[in-house]
């Protein structure tokens, strides 16, 4: 499987499109255009259509003209729900400051539970799909772009949702919304590869950070200027949350936010601001708008804080600016200013401001050059001064004069700056510029990190190496400082690692290297002499660690939540560096044999000989007590099968649901049994993960128990799937708790066994509730995220079994998507708009057109055009639910009459539209009109 690509190749022609000649038009011609149109827009549509005929303009360009989609800010986030935490600030921003959001979705989460129905896939999706919009709603947010991809399972593997989702077409869409709706600042999920950060949420934002970077370059899908949109660089991009420390109450903001990460800029908006439009604080609207996504089980949620003091503020990271920043601590609204909004006493509006280096990893005793670049906006910018501010110690130079800068021109300043040689290697430190000038002043950081000349420790997974490989083609390594290396190890087992050593100077260095380890876990050697690391290079060696002492406690049931440190530093030319890295150290069980194994829910006393292993221990969710959820799991094998008891005890009997409601088993009391069989997969798509329900709900009380697979190497109800597994299960009665005994043949398995290092897993799923919710979670081998982890799994060992063959079986991902072209919501909200469904190409302004929309009884009469052939899909709508329908099906170009049966009734006072879809060979197109 591919990894991501470091970053998107302009030059590669587009997948399955043929490439377009871009029209002969400069950048500064189209953004004249541009301007024209929203001047246009302030006349008003008539006057605007008047002068620049609006039915011939590409339809985003139409858009545009008329004011429909002209954003101030745009979140990009993976799921309907992801935008959430963000609605209060976007909210406030709307009602004060006339700030307009817009929301791209990857996908509609039709992957996701259901708490409210037995809705999946594509119907799941829809819904969804309706709760996002009116969540958004509250906030103001009028446009939502669902991308069509599709959500396919829980993962924490961004390569792999990037190969799913077709990431360069889903780039393509990302930069096609960002480029037709032209906005200043982008919000976005945290695109690092931190451990337990959902494999989609980080990938969706890493589209984010791409299209920042890339939207505004005339070489990246030149087909997108044939539909009339220009190159548009975005001014900042922020990331929804932060790391570190805050205090609440109406002086958060303004007390500031104390990072994690010292070069972290995090800005904020209070939570609890009255809201005079909803008549409450921002916070309790904030919860309507979380309560609004039934399906997740959020309607349950807990209110926010009445009591102001204890109301927190909604805060963002700084991932870049190309334009003034504010102080973070002055306002609600600093996280906009100089990007969407002005800053009182600061350059004009519009001014870019970038400061750039040629490093990211400076080196004490070392120099970095650093680049200022100024743009005036339409007018200019007289007496210009740039001065450099860095650390104490560093020398930064002299303020520089550059004088005027003419409008629409730019200007750079160079500084060559001296890092002391005492500084500290391994810390994040801001450099500072400043820009005064007789029109208001303005200031804009950079990131940067001391390093030692040469830096070495244990090689990070493939997919770290793909994401820091990723930050650093962009540039962006200010990503990587929350991104750990850690390594899983069994309990009493011993293993060879890669040792990598990274030389960030310019000349060839000898370098010393020593391993400090916790007590009970050693390495060999100890030290080690890397030799003649080349300049700008890397060089390798490899070291054996034991962990000497089994009883050291392993997962999260260790100190630091499981990790172990490991301490690497290296010496070179003098000069010591040290990264701190850990080693997670997962429990291991050796398994005996056992022969005639019956699975009937029943332990029989020589069926599973040993010990049983703790699968008590809380991973996620509400303390437990044992009595509440805890349990223990049995393990034996023969030549052809392994079995797994398991024996949960519970206090009570979470909600039971129909057999065929047997998914996202989560919402319930449930188990999952994971088994990787050569203990080496970077993702769950090559593993087996059997979810099982102990008891079903039946019309004479309990049913029996059903299983299937999840998020694996092939999903579906286990007797389609994997139907030589065998089940059996029990509920006690009275409630105590239950038992679940399953057979998996080594066949089942998506690979040959290998039976020293089997990758294993038991979790359990404890609900306490009727509401489809699930409350805590407990397990064997316990980290955040585990169940999407199978490097942190633990060891199961099978002695003397014959290891078997290495055959990997090619997973088989969901590929059912919701699609815009099937939703009316995104049919009507791009028939209002004219930008493409899905993101995707639209076809010419008018290729579809409904009208003469009347009612006669149970039918729904309606004139359509239509000025291409494709796929035609209509629906009645009423903002929430469909009404009616006409199957799909291919029409011609021309005109005809539709008559569409309306099979029930519109909610009271709901409005009544027919909207249709157009998909045709070169785009789609949408249409509505109202009865």
């Amino acid at each position: 499987m591919s990894t991501t690509p470091l970053l998107f190749d302009p030059a590669a022609p587009h997948p399955d499109r043929t490439p377009r000649r871009r029209p002969e038009r400069g950048p500064e011609l189209s953004l004249s255009r541009r301007r024209l149109l929203q001047g246009s827009a302030v006349l008003g549509l008539a006057a605007g259509a008047s002068v620049l005929d609006l039915p011939s303009l590409p339809p985003m360009e139409r858009a545009l003209a008329d004011g429909g989609v002209d954003l101030d800010i745009l979140y990009i986030g993976a799921h309907p729900d992801d935008e959430a935490w963000t609605l209060a600030a976007f909210g406030q921003w709307n009602e004060f400051a006339d700030q307009k959001a817009g929301v791209i979705t990857v996908t509609r989460g039709e992957g996701g539970g259901n708490a409210v129905g037995l809705e999946e896939g594509p119907q799941l999706g829809l819904i969804r799909e309706t709760e996002e919009r009116t969540a958004v709603g509250y906030a103001g947010i009028e446009h939502v772009f669902n991308l069509d991809a599709v959500d396919f399972f829980y993962t924490l593997s961004a390569p792999l949702t990037y190969d799913v989702w077709d990431g360069a077409e889903i780039l393509s869409r990302v930069i096609r919304v960002v480029r037709a709706t032209r906005p200043d600042v982008i919000v976005t999920m945290s695109p690092s590869a931190v451990e337990g950060n959902h494999g989609n949420h980080q990938q969706a934002a890493m589209f984010a950070v791409e299209a920042y970077h890339l939207a505004g370059r005339e070489d990246v899908f030149p087909e997108h200027f044939e539909e009339g949109l220009a190159p548009f660089s975005p001014s900042r991009i922020l990331r929804s949350g932060s790391n570190g420390s805050s205090g609440t109450g109406p002086d958060a903001v303004s007390q500031g936010y104390e990072p994690e990460v010292a070069s972290d800029v995090v800005f904020g908006a209070w939570d609890g601001t009255d809201s005079a439009h909803h008549d409450k604080r921002w916070s309790a609207v904030r919860d309507d708008s979380v309560h609004a996504y039934r399906t997740q089980g959020w309607h349950v949620n807990p209110p926010s804080p009445t009591d102001p003091e204890q109301i927190p503020a909604t805060w963002f990271t700084l991932i870049d600016s190309r334009t003034p920043l504010a102080d973070p601590t002055s306002s609600d609204t600093a996280a906009l200013e100089g990007a969407s909004l002005p800053i009182e006493g600061g350059l004009p509006l519009g001014t870019r401001l970038e400061v750039t280096a040629d490093r990211f990893a400076v080196l004490p005793d070392g120099e970095v050059e650093i680049t200022v670049r100024i743009a005036a906006p339409g007018s200019a910018l007289p007496g210009v001064q740039v001065a450099l501010e860095g650390p104490d110690g560093w020398s930064v130079g002299r303020a520089q004069g550059i004088g005027t800068i003419p409008a629409h021109r730019e200007r750079t300043a160079t500084f060559t700056v001296s890092v002391p040689s005492g500084a500290a290697t391994g810390e994040h430190v801001l450099l500072r510029a400043r820009v005064t000038s007789r029109r208001g002043d303005g200031e804009n950081v950079l990131p940067l990190r001391t390093a030692g000349p040469v830096e070495a420790g244990l090689v990070e997974r493939p997919e770290i190496a793909a994401f820091l490989e990723w930050t650093e083609e962009l540039g962006m390594q200010r990503l990587d400082a929350l991104v750990p290396t850690r390594r899983a190890l069994g309990s009493g087992r011993a293993e060879t690692f890669e040792i990598v050593a990274r030389n960030h100077s310019e000349h060839d260095q000898d370098a010393e290297l020593v391993l400090e380890l916790p007590e009970g876990i050693t390495a060999d050697p100890p030290e080690l002499l890397l030799e003649a690391v080349p300049a700008g290079g890397t060089a390798s060696a490899e070291v054996r660690i034991d962990n000497i002492d089994p009883d050291l406690p392993t997962a999260n049931r260790a100190p630091n939540g499981g990790v172990y440190p490991l301490t690497a530093t290296t010496t070179a030319d003098g000069i010591t560096a040290t990264l701190t890295q850990g080693l997670h150290l997962v429990p291991r069980l050796v398994a005996a044999r056992s022969d005639g194994v019956e699975v009937d829910g029943q332990r029989g006393d020589t069926e599973y000989p040993g010990d049983p292993i703790d699968i008590g221990t809380l991973w996620e969710g509400e303390e437990v007590t044992p009595e509440d959820a805890s349990g223990s799991t049995w393990v034996t094998y023969d030549d052809e099968n392994l079995f797994v008891f398991v024996q949960v005890t519970d206090d009570t009997l979470g909600a039971l649901l129909p057999e065929e409601d047997n998914k996202q088993r989560f919402r319930t009391d449930s188990i999952e049994i994971m088994i990787d069989p050569r203990g080496a997969s970077d993702d769950t798509s090559s593993t087996f993960i059997l979810g099982a329900l102990p008891g079903t709900a039946a019309e004479d009380g309990i049913g029996g128990p059903v299983a299937g697979r999840d998020h694996d190497n092939r999903q579906g109800p286990i007797d389609e799937v994997a139907p030589g597994v065998r089940i059996a299960a029990s509920i006690s009665d009275p409630y105590e708790g239950y038992v679940i005994e399953t057979r998996f043949p080594f066949a089942e398995l998506p690979d040959g066994v290998d039976p020293t290092n089997i990758g294993f897993n038991v979790v359990v799923y404890d609900s306490d509730t009727d509401d489809q919710t699930g409350q805590s979670r407990i397990g064997w081998s316990t980290f955040p995220g585990i169940q999407a982890d199978p490097y942190r799994w633990g060891v199961l060992e099978l002695p003397d079994l014959p290891a078997g063959e290495e055959a990997p079986v090619q997973p088989r991902v969901p590929d059912s998507a919701a699609r815009s072209v099937e939703s009316p919501a995104s049919i009507l909200q791009a028939a209002a708009d004219g930008t493409g469904l899905g993101g995707a190409l639209a076809l010419p302004s008018g290729s579809l057109r409904l009208d003469q929309a009347r009612q006669d009884g149970e039918l729904i009469s309606v004139r359509l055009r239509s000025q291409e052939a494709g796929t035609l899909r209509v629906y009645l709508w009423d903002g929430t639910t469909i009404l009616g329908e006409l199957e799909a099906g291919e029409i011609t170009a021309g005109t005809q009459q539709l008559e569409v049966p309306l099979d029930e009734d519109a909610a009271d006072g709901a409005r009544l539209r027919v909207v249709a879809s157009l998909e045709g060979e070169s785009g789609t197109s949408a249409a509505a009109a109202a009865l």
